[in-house]
């Protein structure tokens, strides 16, 4: 089934997420079972169980359930009493474990609270990341957010946080200090905190709702080329928005080639993958989802690009889902050359729902195709020109993050000799990107 630009399909509202789960259909209960149940039950943990089970019952793709007895299975849950939601919870996990699908999976409600703050790409709290500085041992600002409450009071990078609210953060991890800072927005909170060349002081800040930047993006002359490099770390609710931004910005700049670094990026939100791949992509499919019934939809470009500057795109064994969607548009109709080490293989497509106790339900729904109709899972995509970092240089690049898109990082500094290749200048032939090319990185010399 063709894919309009203005249908939409309930996949596209779903997860991909890989490392993350990110929020895909979000539903509450509502259905007519739901009424037979509350009524029979009254929101017991039974009804709980039974949600759980209705609903992977109705959407998950393997009709199968992995040779299991569905049927049997709803009634050892419904036989069992069940004192308190904790004791469904894990019923619900020893049920779904037998499905033999680590993405169909039950979350508490803290758990499903963060899943769902993850991937609509916002946070409430003031606005900054941090890090344990390793040689003052010190919870430390890396850098305020643009436009964050901690901005706007005049917090800095380097600046380090001694207390929050009165609490002394010392041997406090970035975990825990993250815990205190957040909090509802337009609730107060105070930091304690130190500069060179300045005494202790107190900042007062309020909290707020504000947009985490997860696509980062600069101008830079390599290669003797103006390259528009572009680093995407998670499909959030506010991805595409943000790649809006940086692809026009850098267009305004007038750059000759991008380089797009999907590298350790877990996946996240479907529908963001497709808007995203539309910006690349004038023409061509870009993925194909299939239920457990066989019904296919195929979602192409609309030709809404925003450039067709030559691309290169930076891929690892991390970069999962959403990433090998995008991934495998830009390969399978030759837009970009893809650089850096096999993906990780994920191509399952989950929905995600809200459960009346406010914990939630990821149930895997289709399986995706590349437009050519190759299938990733557990396989992943190989890249055109395959490059693996040596551990030495693995090691290297985590403990100095500023090398990363640079020259001394191998994989992006090959990608610069592609985009400076004639080869991969402009758009390709089939032909040209045929059979992928295997270099050691410790062979290139730059």
């Amino acid at each position: 089934m063709n894919q309009s630009a203005k249908r939409h399909s309930p996949l596209q509202a779903a997860l991909i997420g890989g490392a993350i789960a990110t929020t895909a259909t979000i539903s509450v209960l509502g259905q007519a079972w739901t009424r037979y149940v509350h009524a029979a039950l009254q929101d017991s943990p039974k009804a709980l169980v039974d949600q759980v089970w209705q609903l992977v019952n109705r959407e998950y793709v393997d009709g199968k359930f992995n040779q299991q007895d569905w049927q049997a299975i709803r009634q050892s849950l419904l036989s069992k009493d069940y004192t308190s939601n904790e004791q469904a919870y894990v019923a619900i996990r020893q049920a779904l474990q037998r499905l033999g699908d680590p993405y169909t999976r039950f979350m508490d409600p803290k758990q499903f609270e963060t899943l769902t703050s993850q991937t609509s790409g916002e946070v409430s709290g003031i606005g900054i990341r941090m890090e344990i500085n390793e040689k003052t041992k010190r919870l430390t600002v890396v850098e305020p957010i643009e436009n964050s409450p901690a901005q706007k009071a005049g917090i800095k990078t380097g600046d380090e946080i001694l207390a929050i609210n009165g609490k002394s953060t010392i041997k406090m991890q970035v975990d825990e200090a993250s815990k205190l800072i957040r909090g509802k927005a337009g609730t107060g909170i105070t930091l304690k905190l130190t500069r060179p060349g300045k005494n202790e002081f107190d900042v007062k800040l309020t909290r707020a709702n504000i947009e985490v930047p997860t696509v980062r993006y600069t101008l830079k002359q390599d290669g003797g080329r103006r390259i528009g490099y572009i680093q995407l770390r998670e499909f959030s609710g506010h991805a595409a928005d943000q790649m809006r931004r940086a692809i026009r910005d850098l267009n305004n700049q007038k750059v000759d080639s991008y380089v797009l670094d999907l590298r350790g990026n877990p996946g996240g939100l479907l529908q963001a993958s497709i808007e995203i791949a539309r910006m690349w992509l004038d023409n061509g499919g870009i993925v194909k989802t299939v239920d457990r019934v066989g019904g296919s939809e195929e979602t192409k470009a609309n030709r809404t690009a925003l450039t067709n500057r030559p691309l290169a795109v930076l891929v690892d064994g991390n970069s999962a889902s959403a990433s090998e969607i995008l991934t495998g548009a830009l390969k399978d109709n030759n837009r970009a050359v893809v650089v850096g080490s096999q993906t990780f293989g994920k191509a399952l497509v989950q929905s995600v729902h809200e459960l009346t106790d406010g914990s939630g339900l990821a149930v895997t729904i289709a399986h995706y195709y590349t437009p050519k109709g190759t299938d990733i899972n557990k396989k992943g995509i190989i890249p055109d020109i395959q490059l693996d970092l040596t551990e030495a240089q693995e090691l290297q690049l985590a403990a100095n993050p500023n090398l990363i898109g640079t020259l001394s990082d191998p994989q992006y500094a090959r990608a610069i000799v592609a985009l400076s290749n004639t080869k991969f200048a402009q758009p390709s032939t089939p032909s040209q990107l045929s059979q992928p090319l295997s270099i050691r990185a410790e062979d290139l010399k730059f």
